[in-house]
């Protein structure tokens, strides 16, 4: 072996540090670096639905943000992520809308028909109402009495109205005092115009089934509490939760789809899991953190609380003490007893008619927050490194959560990074299912496409509160597509002009010092991406990042123009491609340029008749003009093959997504695009050229009206102008050879400085009279006399 050794090798200084990933974690309110307990490996829990009505906008809010991170996790950033969420397929709001459904669809079947016993018992419900729901938002000398009549009832509403409608403080002052004011105000008002509409028909005789169902329709909103009150312990049938939680579960996923959310790795429904949840709150009681009171099962969080190694609500600790909602309706017992007003229900006792399941306590069912403990730790373990959910959720749920898990691991830490989204509001106010202030994402997906509603949501930070306003999407939102549409647009453009022209070298390398500075742009924008994906998932400034970029790439572009270096903008557009794709903004793994498919798109057998006629039958029409007009050989042929290129540009071509750009060495830039892009841009810009026409005319009309005007003076002689009939008689009594006055018609010699003002309008008159004169002789002068 040589005894030549290879020269000593040291190590490179990096230049810039490798971006480190911090996370903002609700556990500490601070960005904290993320490191995964097991390598590359993510446990990530997310709480997901309780399916008991139509997803809506905070649904969106929440889920697209989740699977925006979560795909910056997996797609970014490489993590294996394991991802579970659960459906809360039983739940008191589950339980309490299935019975009121059903209780009103059963009215409906027993009704044939209207008469004054059903308007009777809405009657009944319509006052219970204003007494138990609308009272609440009155000032108390306002409030209704059990003992006013019908029509006392009936003249107090009206004058509750007509404050509603004129009296704005009045209105704001019911609303501090009860928030669901308006919504009451709302269902009572339609209630009362239904059960007038319901009297007018029986007096009529109109009673027909029909007009019984309009009847219930109308007062819906107040019929279903005043007959859930009456009827509630007769609905015992546990398939009625069942069915209503499949059926809103279906839609639910159906909506997430189409807004390109990915199924959870693991999905979890509480009833699927109630042997482990029985399991797990027993041994909580046995650990000595839960205890048991006719028939439900609460923890203690005193007892919780005072162990070693142990904290009660560590998101919110200045929230204990507030009693949790499901605590109410615990037990059917009217002497329960809890050691204290933080402990919350682990299991609660069934009341009659509603689901149970046999447990060591009787029958019952599970609390809101053991759930999500029991589930998550089936599936991940004793500890997970991410938990997600809405801010709402923070306390008592997410609380109550990690102090049950730990009680029952007996560990310290269960989650060791809480992620919460942000609030949504729409034009400036919270949504609230409670108040009927929703849109639901039916409803938001025709008006907006998937793409811009998480492009919406991408420019705000996760965590922070969102105003969903028009003005937004309107804005900010379709400014970005546009500007992204356009960059892919021209860019496949000119990749497709260079495949069609075929390799080429014109002797030239192309990488100069423009191409250079783009490159050295290329990469900066590269790493401050993943800075801001590293500093808590930026996506505001990681979008900031692609636009400059793209801009910068677009200057370029213009400024080379036959000399850009293709390569380097295909390896831009690619990468900025594959960057929204990432974000969830398109679908596809290939490296094409542009969002990609905005879904899954099936493969199968394609049609190319359907494809190509419309294009073929395009050309078609454009080839059998130009030859008629080379057969006729008209005088204006040539003009006419022009006129027909424009219109096979401007008419033919755009409404099939077709753009020929003309360039000035004769050869047009194909660009394919949606056709309602370039047919509202041609659109856009033909209102543009018409109004400079008008203007231009406007302006040529308004000249030719001055000069007609000038030529009308004109017509009068200057020797004339003084003379009548063009003065008074008697107003000068003498002239001069040119028609000035000397004297005024008294005889009186004019004064020098009223002639001096006479000789200048004389020689006013006189260049008007020239003008008009010459005007005569010419054609245009003809034209403007006529």
């Amino acid at each position: 072996m040589s005894s030549v050794k290879q020269p000593s090798w040291a190590p490179p200084v990096p230049i810039q540090p490798e971006p480190v990933l911090k996370i903002y974690n609700s556990l500490t309110r601070t960005k904290t670096e993320f490191i995964p307990k097991s390598g590359r490996s993510v446990k990530w829990y997310n709480c997901g639905p309780t399916v008991y009505d139509a997803s809506h906008m905070g649904h969106a809010r929440n889920y697209v943000t989740q699977d925006v991170l979560r795909r910056i996790m997996t797609d970014y950033f490489g993590y294996d992520v394991q991802f579970v969420m659960n459906i809360t397929d039983i739940d008191d709001k589950i339980i309490k809308r299935a019975r009121q459904t059903h209780l009103l669809e059963k009215l409906r079947t027993d009704t044939t028909s209207l008469d004054g016993n059903l308007i009777s018992h809405v009657s009944a419900a319509f006052r219970a109402f204003l007494q138990n729901e609308l009272a609440a938002g009155l000032p108390e000398n306002e409030r209704l009495s059990s003992t006013e009549t019908d029509q006392e009832i009936d003249k107090k509403f009206t004058q509750i109205a007509d404050l509603v409608q004129v009296n704005k403080e009045w209105r704001q002052e019911c609303l501090k005092r009860d928030e669901r004011f308006d919504m009451n105000f709302t269902s009572a008002n339609r209630t009362l115009l239904a059960l007038r509409n319901a009297e007018n028909s029986l007096k009529a005789g109109v009673t027909s089934q029909e007009e019984a169902h309009k009847l219930i329709d109308g007062s819906q909103d107040i019929l279903i509490l005043f007959l859930d009150e009456q009827y509630k312990s007769t609905v015992t049938d546990p398939s009625l939760s069942r069915n209503l939680a499949s059926h809103w579960e279906s839609l639910f996923f159906e909506d997430m789809r189409r807004l390109h959310v990915r199924d959870p790795d693991t999905l979890t429904r509480v009833t699927e899991y109630m042997p482990e949840i029985i399991t797990f709150v027993d041994k909580i009681i046995n650990n000595g953190y839960a205890y048991e009171s006719e028939g439900s099962v609460y923890f203690d969080t005193k007892a919780f609380d005072d162990a070693p190694n142990h904290d009660y609500a560590k998101l919110e600790p200045w929230s204990k003490g507030k009693r949790d909602d499901g605590i109410a309706e615990a037990s059917t017992s009217t002497k329960f007893t809890r050691r204290s007003g933080s402990d919350f229900a682990l299991w609660k006792a069934s009341k009659p008619g509603e689901p149970s399941w046999e447990s060591p306590w009787g029958a019952g069912r599970p609390g809101w927050h053991i759930e999500c403990s029991v589930m998550a730790s089936a599936v991940l373990g004793e500890n997970m490194d991410i938990h997600s959910g809405g801010i709402d959720l923070a306390f008592p749920h997410h609380d109550n959560e990690m102090a049950q898990s730990e009680a029952y691991h007996d560990c310290p830490t269960w989650v060791n990074y809480f992620v919460h989204t942000g609030h949504l509001h729409i034009e400036g106010l919270k949504m609230s299912k409670s108040l009927k202030n929703f849109i639901t994402i039916d409803e938001i997906l025709q008006k907006y496409t998937a793409r811009q509603i998480r492009l919406a949501f991408l420019t705000q930070l996760w965590n922070a509160k969102v105003d969903f306003s028009e003005s937004l999407m309107s804005g900010e939102v379709r400014n970005l597509e546009t500007t992204l549409n356009n960059f892919f647009t021209n860019v496949k453009a000119l990749v497709s002009q260079a495949q069609n022209n075929g390799v080429t070298s014109d002797g030239y390398h192309h990488y100069e010092d423009l191409e250079k500075e783009l490159v050295v742009k290329f990469h900066q924008s590269q790493y401050t991406f993943r800075a801001a994906l590293c500093d808590s998932f930026n996506t505001p400034e990681a979008l900031d990042v692609l636009r400059d970029l793209v801009s910068r790439t677009n200057t370029y572009i213009n400024s080379r123009g036959k000399a850009v270096n293709l390569g380097v903008v295909q390896n831009i557009a690619r990468w900025v491609g594959k960057m929204l794709r990432m974000f969830g903004l398109g679908e596809g793994e290939s490296s094409e340029i542009g969002w990609g498919q905005e879904g899954n798109v099936e493969g199968g057998a394609v049609n190319r008749e359907e494809i190509l006629m419309p294009y073929l039958r395009t050309l078609s029409t454009f080839r059998d003009g130009v030859r008629r007009l080379a057969i006729d050989k008209g005088d204006s042929a040539l003009k006419d093959i022009l006129a027909l290129c424009d219109k096979l540009r401007d008419e033919e071509l755009i409404p099939l997504g077709v753009a020929l750009d003309d360039q000035e060495d004769g050869k047009a830039l194909v660009k394919l695009a949606p056709p309602s892009d370039l047919l509202k841009a041609r659109d856009e810009k033909r209102t543009i050229a018409l109004a400079k026409q008008a203007k231009k005319e406007a302006a040529k009309e308004a000249e030719r009206l001055k000069r007609l005007e000038r030529l009308t003076k004109g017509k009068l002689d200057p020797r004339e102008m003084f003379r009548p009939p063009n003065v008074k008689e008697g107003v000068y009594g003498s002239y001069d050879e040119s028609g000035v006055p000397v004297t005024d018609g008294e005889g009186k010699e004019i004064s020098k400085s009223a002639r001096k003002k006479l000789l200048k309008e004389r020689e006013a008159q006189a260049k008007l009279h020239e003008e008009y004169l010459k005007s005569e002789k010419s054609e245009e002068g003809l034209k403007l006399h006529t």
